[in-house]
Parts: C-alpha cells; structure tokens; sequence
C-alpha cells in the first residue's frame, strides 16, 4: 500500500494555525484539532528595534 493510500486511510488530526472559525467547523465535523493562536511579531522600524533590544 502506497504512503498516500495510507494517510487516506487515517483518523484526521489537525493543528489549525489560522482562523479560529475553521477550527469550530472541523469541530463540529467530529475532527480530531487544535487551535494555535499565533500572531506573527509586530514589525518594527530599525531604531525602535535597536532600542526594545536595549532595555531587554
């Protein structure tokens, strides 16, 4: 049996790492996830950078 065949054959596990309101519809499927809540560091401009470094 192929490693594709396979993982079709598989119980679905999945980390949502995205919007919560597809984590609820996995869910409500009877799909066995989590959710992350991630949000990507704030981009800052060089100085203010320099100096968030300087106090941490």
């Amino acid at each position: 049996m192929s490693n594709a065949r396979k993982l079709f054959d598989e119980e679905l596990k999945v980390i949502n790492v995205g919007l919560k309101i597809f984590y609820e519809d996995l869910k409500r499927q009877g799909v066995r996830a989590v959710q992350v809540n991630y949000q990507p560091p704030p981009k800052l401009e060089k100085e203010l950078k320099d100096k968030l470094s300087e106090l941490l």
